[in-house]
Protein backbone atom coordinates (compact mmCIF):
# COMPACT_ATOMS: atom_id res chain seq x y z
CA UNK A 1 0.00 0.00 0.00
CA UNK A 2 1.21 3.94 -0.81
CA UNK A 3 0.47 6.62 0.95
CA UNK A 4 -0.33 4.75 4.69
CA UNK A 5 0.16 7.54 6.66
CA UNK A 6 -2.78 9.84 4.94
CA UNK A 7 -5.20 7.13 5.34
CA UNK A 8 -7.67 6.21 8.21
CA UNK A 9 -7.19 2.39 8.04
CA UNK A 10 -9.52 1.98 11.14
CA UNK A 11 -12.57 3.37 8.58
CA UNK A 12 -11.73 0.95 6.15
CA UNK A 13 -11.58 -2.29 8.68
CA UNK A 14 -15.44 -0.91 9.74
CA UNK A 15 -16.46 -0.68 5.64
CA UNK A 16 -18.05 -3.71 5.09
CA UNK A 17 -18.74 -2.66 1.21
CA UNK A 18 -22.07 -5.02 1.39
CA UNK A 19 -19.98 -8.20 2.33
CA UNK A 20 -20.37 -10.96 3.50
CA UNK A 21 -21.32 -12.00 0.38
CA UNK A 22 -20.74 -15.09 -2.00
CA UNK A 23 -20.26 -14.46 -5.67
CA UNK A 24 -20.07 -17.83 -8.76
CA UNK A 25 -17.97 -17.35 -10.96
CA UNK A 26 -17.74 -18.87 -14.34
CA UNK A 27 -13.84 -18.66 -15.26
CA UNK A 28 -12.97 -22.77 -16.18
CA UNK A 29 -9.46 -21.68 -15.09
CA UNK A 30 -10.34 -20.20 -11.80
CA UNK A 31 -13.07 -22.95 -11.07
CA UNK A 32 -9.98 -25.74 -11.35
CA UNK A 33 -7.32 -23.46 -9.46
CA UNK A 34 -9.80 -22.80 -6.60
CA UNK A 35 -11.82 -25.99 -6.93
CA UNK A 36 -15.33 -24.47 -6.92
CA UNK A 37 -17.23 -22.07 -8.46
CA UNK A 38 -18.98 -20.30 -5.43
CA UNK A 39 -16.44 -17.32 -3.86
CA UNK A 40 -17.14 -16.19 -0.43
CA UNK A 41 -15.95 -12.29 0.58
CA UNK A 42 -15.37 -11.83 4.07
CA UNK A 43 -15.59 -7.77 5.38
CA UNK A 44 -12.43 -6.79 6.87
CA UNK A 45 -13.54 -6.54 10.27
CA UNK A 46 -13.84 -10.53 10.43
CA UNK A 47 -10.01 -11.05 9.35
CA UNK A 48 -9.26 -8.83 12.28
CA UNK A 49 -11.55 -10.63 14.60
CA UNK A 50 -9.72 -14.05 13.70
CA UNK A 51 -5.59 -12.22 14.04
CA UNK A 52 -7.14 -11.17 17.70
CA UNK A 53 -7.55 -14.42 18.80
CA UNK A 54 -4.03 -16.04 17.52
CA UNK A 55 -2.11 -16.10 21.36
CA UNK A 56 1.54 -15.07 21.96
CA UNK A 57 3.88 -18.00 20.54
CA UNK A 58 1.26 -18.93 17.67
CA UNK A 59 0.56 -18.10 14.26
CA UNK A 60 -1.80 -18.40 11.49
CA UNK A 61 -1.51 -18.07 7.64
CA UNK A 62 -4.11 -16.05 5.27
CA UNK A 63 -4.87 -19.54 3.79
CA UNK A 64 -6.07 -20.87 7.03
CA UNK A 65 -7.86 -18.17 7.72
CA UNK A 66 -9.72 -17.94 4.22
CA UNK A 67 -10.19 -22.35 4.69
CA UNK A 68 -11.89 -21.01 7.26
CA UNK A 69 -14.69 -18.43 6.56
CA UNK A 70 -15.45 -20.28 3.20
CA UNK A 71 -15.87 -23.62 4.98
CA UNK A 72 -18.48 -21.81 7.39
CA UNK A 73 -19.77 -19.73 4.58
CA UNK A 74 -20.66 -23.00 2.52
CA UNK A 75 -18.27 -21.85 -0.01
CA UNK A 76 -15.93 -23.13 -2.13
CA UNK A 77 -13.16 -20.79 -1.51
CA UNK A 78 -12.56 -17.60 0.35
CA UNK A 79 -11.19 -14.59 -2.66
CA UNK A 80 -7.35 -14.62 -2.23
CA UNK A 81 -6.86 -10.95 -3.29
CA UNK A 82 -9.49 -9.43 -1.21
CA UNK A 83 -7.79 -11.61 1.83
CA UNK A 84 -4.63 -10.08 1.38
CA UNK A 85 -5.31 -6.72 1.15
CA UNK A 86 -7.88 -7.07 4.04
CA UNK A 87 -5.21 -8.58 6.50
CA UNK A 88 -3.00 -5.89 5.05
CA UNK A 89 -5.85 -3.08 6.76
CA UNK A 90 -5.90 -5.16 9.93
CA UNK A 91 -2.77 -4.66 10.60
CA UNK A 92 -2.42 -0.71 9.29
CA UNK A 93 -5.55 0.03 11.34
CA UNK A 94 -4.08 -1.75 14.93
CA UNK A 95 -0.57 -0.03 13.95
CA UNK A 96 -2.94 3.55 14.00
CA UNK A 97 -4.46 2.80 17.12
CA UNK A 98 -3.16 3.24 20.60
CA UNK A 99 -5.26 0.82 21.97
CA UNK A 100 -6.84 -2.27 21.18
CA UNK A 101 -3.87 -4.11 19.69
CA UNK A 102 -4.77 -6.48 16.76
CA UNK A 103 -1.23 -8.87 16.71
CA UNK A 104 -0.84 -8.93 13.28
CA UNK A 105 2.23 -10.06 12.71
CA UNK A 106 1.08 -13.94 14.14
CA UNK A 107 -0.68 -13.99 10.65
CA UNK A 108 1.71 -15.30 7.96
CA UNK A 109 1.31 -15.77 4.27
CA UNK A 110 1.47 -18.85 2.58
CA UNK A 111 4.05 -21.29 3.76
CA UNK A 112 5.21 -19.08 6.87
CA UNK A 113 6.11 -16.39 4.98
CA UNK A 114 6.43 -12.65 6.35
CA UNK A 115 4.26 -9.90 5.01
CA UNK A 116 6.33 -6.90 3.60
CA UNK A 117 2.95 -4.83 3.74
CA UNK A 118 2.72 -4.71 7.39
CA UNK A 119 3.52 -1.84 8.88
CA UNK A 120 7.55 -1.87 9.50
CA UNK A 121 7.72 -4.40 6.30
CA UNK A 122 9.07 -7.85 7.70
CA UNK A 123 11.89 -6.00 9.59
CA UNK A 124 9.25 -5.07 12.55
CA UNK A 125 7.41 -8.52 11.69
CA UNK A 126 10.68 -10.40 12.53
CA UNK A 127 11.75 -8.30 15.24
CA UNK A 128 8.16 -9.25 16.68
CA UNK A 129 7.99 -12.48 15.71
CA UNK A 130 11.85 -13.05 17.09
CA UNK A 131 10.54 -11.52 21.14
CA UNK A 132 7.70 -14.21 20.51
CA UNK A 133 10.56 -17.16 20.41
CA UNK A 134 10.39 -18.10 16.50
CA UNK A 135 13.42 -18.37 14.66
CA UNK A 136 13.16 -16.30 11.45
CA UNK A 137 14.91 -17.59 8.08
CA UNK A 138 15.69 -15.69 4.99
CA UNK A 139 15.49 -17.08 1.55
CA UNK A 140 16.61 -15.86 -1.69
CA UNK A 141 19.55 -14.22 -3.14
CA UNK A 142 18.34 -11.66 -5.00
CA UNK A 143 14.40 -11.99 -4.01
CA UNK A 144 14.97 -12.08 -0.64
CA UNK A 145 12.32 -13.45 1.79
CA UNK A 146 11.74 -14.27 5.05
CA UNK A 147 9.74 -16.70 6.66
CA UNK A 148 9.58 -18.57 10.46
CA UNK A 149 11.12 -21.97 10.83
CA UNK A 150 9.33 -24.67 11.27
CA UNK A 151 6.23 -22.72 11.02
CA UNK A 152 4.33 -25.42 10.86
CA UNK A 153 4.64 -26.40 14.66
CA UNK A 154 3.50 -23.11 16.32
CA UNK A 155 -0.08 -22.94 13.92
CA UNK A 156 -3.12 -21.70 15.85
CA UNK A 157 -5.58 -24.30 15.89
CA UNK A 158 -9.42 -21.93 14.99
CA UNK A 159 -12.06 -23.55 16.66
Amino acid sequence: MANEDKKDFNAMLNDSKGMPKIQTITDEASIKKYGGSRMYFAPPIEYDKIMKTVPCGKVITVGIIRDRFAKDAGADFTDPITAGIFVSIAAWASYQRKDDETPYWRTLKANGELNPKYPGGTAAQKEKLEAEGHTIIKKGRTNIRYYVKDYEKFLFELV
